[in-house]
Formats: structure tokens, sequence, C-alpha cells
């Protein structure tokens, strides 16, 4: 965190976010050592001339204009082709009008000449932080050159430097032998790069076999497919037609039932019959038939059902398996520690892999920012060589999900089980304890750091044991931090320590810690805080007035909710919460509210109005023994390699 430091009578400076205080400076991968170099305020102006460059430029530049002559500028017509030129005359001259120019004996005979050229910039090295000044030392800590300004009180003072003639001695020397050690390897690089060719040859060549062969692996899967497909089919369409039919012969007997039509005709025509004999010989078979119909019509039941569930084909466990189809020697899928994983200014993932895995290449995270319009498809990262990385631009109050794969030999395992993170609500903002403005050192232990504060038991409790034994109350040890917030929203989070007593947590504008720093008083006593608990009423009545302060009490392992409060995730059961590993805090200076999260799920706890007349600070104050630490800012340090990847070191 940035360690600026404001006494109470300084404590209008508005909050900043880190980010917002540096120069936008501009970056570049350097194209001899790939690091990424940081131009800073003076951009290109910080940079040395390459020389050694702009010779080599200069000799293809002259072999390119063989073919065109350069002519002596001093010449008079004819005009004669230049066989030199003089870098402090600028000018290009042939062999007599050069011998005039530069006679003997006269300064000008010691000018320095160079063939025929048009590049006439001086070849003099000028410090870029000194800009009058030729360098003329070494720095072996920065190992680039200097001038005397540099090291006489400059950012080399403390530096060791050495002269430029020994430091061109040294280099010179050690880049010759490279060279030498390089030409007598000639034959060795030779052999090399033959045996290079024959291996992209066999890469080719097992390549296009690897193709050939998972090519046939899926036409026999297709075809498996194509068959069983036909087969079930098949399975269906006789399954149907049989019903179909048995449903239409249904339709016909009870058609049959119909007066004027089938069996109810036939019936009718019988009863015609007048001849007893006859009647009663058809009679008999058509009654039979006849008492059929009818107990088919009472117990009406369809003879075949419309339902195809038992044709309903469940692909999913078949599809998991395509899905993870993969060639045998990829990597398994990593899994993320959700247990180390933290958002906060960035947002850090932690993964690992399984024990009897195999070494990979690198890994690549990827995330998608959800619930939202503008959800897009996943993000990923650069290649990350490690097991963690850390992520920017996450935007504030939003979800995001996040999932990891691995990569060896260029090919890629299954993404991990996917997680969601939740952002702060707001940027966050930087800041540390206050040791010049309320700290007491008797009873405060701040850190070297100055991000923890713990409340130790000292001689001055003990002194006051006979003020307990009477009723009255120690009074609570307030400290601020060190940057005051004047507008916007903000967001920062702590740790309480578990066996803490009773820490309380919030916001003060400066007027009320004027009030609280040089009018001391029992503010620990239960009938002077309006959210200390003590059950007088009071609190009741005052808590819709918007205060100068918002403090929330912590201790013995709660968060308690102040009385005629309601916590914003709609628990009104209980006021005594579990305490939150991590408790965030957000003030919108401009709509005068703060809110109070569980900083690992972001769930809202507890708002309130809060009057934000003045500069607000981060307020804690201490009674017995605790301890609050502030959340660490997450930073990571990016380094380009020679091969172009983004190596990534994370730094909490």
């Amino acid at each position: 965190m940035a360690q600026h430091t404001h006494g109470l009578r300084s404590i209008s400076s508005p909050g900043w976010r880190r980010s917002s205080v540096t120069p936008r400076v501009t970056t570049f991968p350097c194209p001899g050592c790939q690091h990424d170099i940081d131009l800073g305020e003076r951009g290109i102006s910080m940079l040395f001339r390459n020389f050694t460059l702009e010779s080599i430029v200069e000799r293809y530049r002259q072999a390119a204009r063989a073919a065109v002559a350069i002519m002596c500028n001093v010449c008079k017509p004819p005009v004669q082709e230049a066989t030199k030129s003089c870098m402090d005359c600028k000018a290009s001259f042939c062999n007599e009008c050069f011998k005039m120019n530069h006679p003997w004996g006269t300064p000008k005979a010691q000018h320095e000449y160079v063939g025929p050229t048009t590049n006439f910039r001086p070849k003099v090295l000028m410090c870029p932080e000194h800009e009058m000044e030729k360098v003329n030392m070494y720095c072996e800590v920065c190992r680039r050159p200097v001038c005397h300004l540099c090291k006489l009180g400059g950012s080399h003072a403390n530096h060791r430097v050495t002269s430029m003639s020994s430091a061109y001695k040294i280099l010179k020397e050690k880049l010759s032998k490279s060279i030498h050690y390089l030409i007598s390897k000639e034959d060795q690089v030779r052999t090399q790069i033959s045996e290079l060719e024959v291996l992209i040859r066999h890469t080719e060549e097992n390549g296009q076999l690897a193709e050939r062969r998972t090519s046939e692996h899926f036409e026999r899967l297709l075809e498996a497919l194509q068959e069983r497909r036909t087969e079930m089919l098949r399975s269906i369409e006789q399954s149907r037609s049989l019903r179909v039919e048995r449903l239409r012969t249904q339709v016909e007997e009870y058609q049959g039932m119909l007066e004027n039509s089938g069996l109810v005709g036939y019936a009718q025509e019988v009863l015609k019959e007048t001849d007893q004999s006859c009647f009663v010989q058809t009679a008999k078979l058509l009654h039979v038939r006849i008492q059929k119909a009818t107990d088919s019509l009472k117990t009406f039941q369809t003879a075949a059902a419309p339902s195809f569930e038992e044709f309903v084909l469940d692909t999913s466990k078949e599809e998991l398996l395509l899905k993870e189809l993969s060639f045998s020697g990829v990597p398994e899928p990593p899994v993320i520690d959700l247990s180390r994983c933290r958002v906060y200014n960035e947002g850090l993932i932690h993964w690992h892999l399984s024990e009897d895995s195999l070494p990979t290449d690198h890994h690549i995270v990827e995330f998608r920012k959800l619930g939202s319009e503008e959800e897009s498809g996943w993000r990923a990262s650069e290649p990350v060589f490690g097991c963690s990385t850390v992520l920017s631009d996450l935007s504030a109050g939003s979800r995001y999900t996040f999932r990891v794969k691995s990569c060896r030999n260029g090919v890629y395992s299954p993404s991990s089980p996917e997680v969601t993170l939740h952002t702060p609500p707001a940027p966050v903002f930087g800041f540390l304890f206050n040791e010049k403005c309320g700290f007491s050192a008797e009873r405060l232990q701040l850190s070297k750091r100055r991000d923890s504060v713990e409340s130790v038991a000292g001689m001055s409790l003990l002194l006051a044991a006979e003020r307990v034994q009477t009723g009255s109350y120690i009074c609570l040890d307030y400290i601020i931090g060190d940057t005051g917030i004047s507008h916007g929203r903000h967001y920062w989070a702590f740790r309480v320590q578990p066996d803490s007593y009773m820490i309380k947590v919030g916001v003060a504008s400066d007027s009320k810690l004027t009030e609280w720093f040089h009018n001391p008083r029992d503010t620990s006593s239960p009938r002077y805080d309006h959210d200390s608990g003590h059950d007088s009423g009071s609190e009741d009545t005052c808590f819709e007035v918007s205060q100068p302060f918002t403090l929330v009490t912590v201790g013995m392992g709660r968060l308690f909710i102040p009385k005629a409060s309601a916590s914003a995730a709609g628990d009104h059961g209980s006021r005594v919460l579990p305490m939150p590993q991590r408790i965030g805090v957000c003030l919108d200076y401009d709509a005068g509210r703060v809110f109070f999260y569980d900083a690992d799920t972001m769930r809202c706890l507890y708002e309130r109005p809060v009057d934000c007349s003045g500069t607000m600070y981060p307020a804690f104050g201490l009674l017995g023994g605790g301890a609050v630490h502030l959340e660490e800012f997450i930073t990571a340090k990016r380094l380009f390699t020679p091969s172009g990847f983004t190596l990534i070191h994370t730094q909490i």
C-alpha cells in the first residue's frame, strides 16, 4: 500500500487510487534483450542512441547507393566524385578539395573524416539525464554509460562505476571471445542445423500420420454412430407402424357400433327376420359379438399407447465422454484452489495439478463477466509459467467466472471446473494506519509497514483497575487511516483477529476525530455509543439521524448490527452475526452512505446514512486484546522472456 501520511490538520486531502497518482508511462519490449522497457515521463529522450546499429545501417546504405556516387560539395564545375566526408564540416570532399580545406598545421587538420556519406549526425553519446554532458563513465550496477554529474549527485551516486576505456576494453574482450567461440564451433553449428532440418522433416511426416490416424478413428466413430442411429430409428418406425395399425383396427370396430353401419346395421337387419329357426341360428353368434362390443364400450381402453417414452435417448454420458475425448498425451486439467483465490484491486487466481500429472509448458486462465447485458465470450490471459496469476481490468461490483487449462507440447488439457468470484463494489482505497494522529503508542502496537495494529494490555490497564471496580469504563484507543476521502465511492477490506475482545470499525469525519482526540471521555461507556448494544432505548431514537461517523462493533467471533437497524441482506432475525474472515467497508461520499460487507462473499451485512460534510477517514477503535490487519494489495510484475512469452511474478 502507498505510504502517504497526513496529520489531523491536513486531513482534507481527497481519496485516491494508487493507480491514479502514478504518471502514465509508455512501455515496449526492447528488440535487443526483449525486456519490458519503461520510457518514463521524458519518453524516447531517455534512450541512448545506438551508434553501432547506425554504423551497420550506414554501411548497408552505402552499399545500396554504390551505383549513385556522392559528389564533392566544394568543387567548381565539373564536380568531382567525393572520396571523404568530414564529420565536423558536415560536407563531402574530393581528394584535392579535402587537402585545400584541411591544411596541415591548422585545427581543421584534426577533423574526423569517414568515407563518403550523407549522414552527418555527430557521433557523441550525450547523457539523457544531463543533456549537455557527455557520458564518460560506465555504471556497473545499472550497466549503462553515465556522466560525471550522475555519479556526483544523480541517481548513480552510490553505484560502482568504472572508466569508459576500462569498460570498453572489458566488453570488447568479452564480445571478441564470444564471437571467436562461435566461429570455432561453425562445424558443430552446421551439424546441428542438419539435425534440426531432419527433425523438421520427421515432424511434418509424423504430424501428417497422426492426422490420418485421428481422422480414421473419427470416421469409425461416425460409422458406428450412423449404424446405431439407423437401428434405433428402425425400431421406432416398427413400433409406430404396429401401434397405428392397432388403433386403426380399433377405430373400425367402434365405427361398426354406429347406427346403420357395421355390426349395429347387421343386427338391425337380423331383427327383421320372421323365421324363428333362422333367427335363433343367426342371433346366437350375433349376440356374442354384440356383448363383446358392449363390454368394450363400458371398459374403453386404447389398443396402443401414443407415448414413446421408452424410446427416449439419454446421451449425456456419451456427450461428456466425447467432450473429454483426447490424446493419450493430453495433460490432466488443473484444479482452481478457491481457498487461495481472492479479488481485491486485482484478481488473484491459484490452481494446482494432480500429484501424478506430468510437467506442463504453461497454463491459460480464461474468465468472463456474468449477469450483465454486455456478457460476452471467454477472455484469455497470456501464457502463465506457474500456478498463479494476477488478472487486471476487472469491473467493480461484478461477478466473474474463471477456469484454467494446461498446455504441453502444443496440446491443451480440458478446462478446470469453473469458479465464480465477486469484485468489490467500488475502486479499492489505499491507505495505511496513521501513527501521528490519535495513535496511542502505550496501548497500541503498530507494524513497521503500518498495515497492522494490535491492542495490548499494559501498565495503564492495571493502573485503571480501581476505576473498573467503581463501575467506570476504559476508553477506546482510536486510530485512523493516513489518507482521507472527500469525494467518490471507495472500498477497503481488513481482517480482525478472531480472538479480539472488542473492536469498532467504520468511518469518521475530521470534525468528529478532533472531538475524540482532543476532548477524551469514556467513549466505551455503553450509554455513550449509539451502536454499543446497551438496551437503554436511546439509540432507537437517534439511529436514523445522520451522524458524522459510523462504527460497527466486532469481537469475540461476532459482528453486532446496531439496534433499530435492518441488515441489507434481509436478516432481520438476529443482530448478532458470525464474524467474517474478511470485512469490507464501502463509503459512498457523494450519496452519504456507508456499507459493511463480508469481503469473501461480497454480501452486504449492514448499511446506513452518514454525514459526509467533512473529510472522512477509515476509523478503528480497540479495547482489550485484539488486532486489525489491512488487506494487502495484489500486485504482479511482468517480464518478457526472449521467446516472447510473459512471466508473471505474483506479489501480495
